[in-house]
């Protein structure tokens, strides 16, 4: 322990210090009051960027009564994508491997067998030419590809974790759509967030968006979304979490403040209940309504955006982001769950993903069964990371770029 008992008080004294300037009873207050006023809809410059689909409201369900429920849909499906995590080489070459898988409720071993692979890789070398077509693999079951991303200054982790990530998360997706027959759920938001907030944090990593391979992995969401309305199969997204502040800069530009920390935040002291006694309630799961979104990241998909000049076969209305939010008072965490407006503008629908994933919320005490199936299939291990690292060091004929973290905390080690 490097902190004696008395540096530990201290420190929490500090933090005293700082609750004083901070009045969370006050905090609740505002939200109530931007829930009350503001949100239906929230306009900034002049346009509507937020607003609900039918009646703005918050609702309560009984934790047991929800878990017991009959659920809409018979069969759900799930995807979700993993990597390795982003790997500098001596020889310049930085790289991440992601697999993508998707998982059925009830189970289907052979589906769940099957996975998309991409490895991308950044070079420095002009020279260098490293994309590969499509290829199998696994008798078949396993479809596999090696993408070069564009060539950057900084940033190279970020580009090949983000285009190995959701190019194989998309391509699954794509290559099984036929197999889903009521419910799909992405393990994530429906379009690819990480891409697509590049255009916000720095002008290298924005003109990548114009780029023919990254444009190509947004494309296979639009495409995505035709498919699944073309199918009238609904397509859902689970995000776990979000650290999405669109809202609340929306809210502090309109309003001069938002103290809360991220929209999360924002959603939580609305829905979370308390007794007399400022005591979490934790009986029942509650949820807000339906919006559309035209915010942040949401916005190149909506009406107010050109889809980075991808062509939609849709009216542009229907690829909109609308999503609600649950919060678990068990857990005390919230969940934001994406639907595009082709999918939820019809309200029988609309109730039906609502009850869908209250049910299973509350029954699996976090995430659908769907999703926490597609996550463990998915997922490459750290045993299995530490593997794949020294076969690619052979291949390649070149170690890996090592770190003092990496003497520190072990080889293996992973950031939260």
């Amino acid at each position: 322990m490097t902190l004696d008992p008395v540096h530990v008080d201290g420190i929490a004294r500090l933090a005293g210090q700082i609750e004083q300037g901070v009045d969370e009873q006050d905090h609740r207050a505002f939200a109530e009051t931007v829930w009350q006023e503001f949100l239906d809809p929230l306009v900034v410059d002049g346009r509507a960027v937020l607003e609900p689909i039918d009646e703005q409201r918050r609702r309560k369900v009984d934790m047991q009564d929800a878990a017991l429920q009959a659920t809409p849909f018979p069969t759900q499906h799930g995807l979700d994508s993993g990597t390795i995590n982003p790997t500098t080489f001596k020889n310049g070459v930085v790289l991440d491997v992601a697999q993508a898988a998707m998982s059925a409720v009830p189970s289907d071993l052979e589906l769940h067998r099957g996975r998309t692979i991409v490895m991308t890789a950044h070079s420095n070398d002009a020279t260098a030419s490293l994309t590969e077509d499509w290829r199998m693999d696994d008798q078949g079951y396993a479809r596999q590809r090696v993408l070069q991303t564009p060539r950057v200054d900084r940033y190279e982790q970020d580009v090949v974790h983000a285009l190995a990530l959701y190019l194989a998360e998309s391509e699954h997706a794509l290559q099984q759509a036929d197999v889903v027959e009521d419910l799909l759920v992405l393990d994530g938001p429906i379009y690819p967030t990480g891409l697509l907030q590049w255009a916000d944090h720095d002008p290298e990593l924005a003109e990548l968006l114009v780029k023919e391979d990254v444009l190509a992995v947004v494309e296979n969401y639009v495409t995505l979304v035709e498919t699944f309305l073309d199918r009238d199969v609904p397509l859902i997204g689970f995000v776990k979490s979000t650290g999405s502040k669109a809202l609340s800069r929306a809210v502090r530009k309109n309003q001069g403040q938002a103290p809360w920390a991220n929209d999360a935040a924002f959603f939580e002291k609305l829905l979370a209940r308390r007794d007399d006694d400022g005591e979490l309630l934790t009986d029942a799961l509650t949820c807000t309504n339906w919006f559309r979104s035209r915010i942040g990241t949401d916005r190149p998909l909506s009406t107010d955006g050109d889809a980075l000049g991808i062509d939609r076969e849709l009216d542009p209305a229907a690829y909109e982001v609308t999503f609600f939010v649950v919060y678990d008072p068990r857990e005390d965490v919230l969940y934001r769950v994406e639907a595009p407006y082709g999918v939820t503008r019809d309200a029988e629908t609309r109730d039906a993903i609502t009850r869908q994933v209250l049910a299973d919320v509350a029954a699996e005490r976090g995430p659908p069964l769907s999703v926490a199936k597609a996550d463990e299939l998915a997922r490459i291990g750290r045993d299995e990371k530490a593997a794949l690292r020294e076969k690619i060091e052979s291949q390649l004929d070149s170690d890996r770029q090592r770190e003092y973290n990496d003497v520190r905390w072990g080889a293996d080690f992973e950031e939260l």
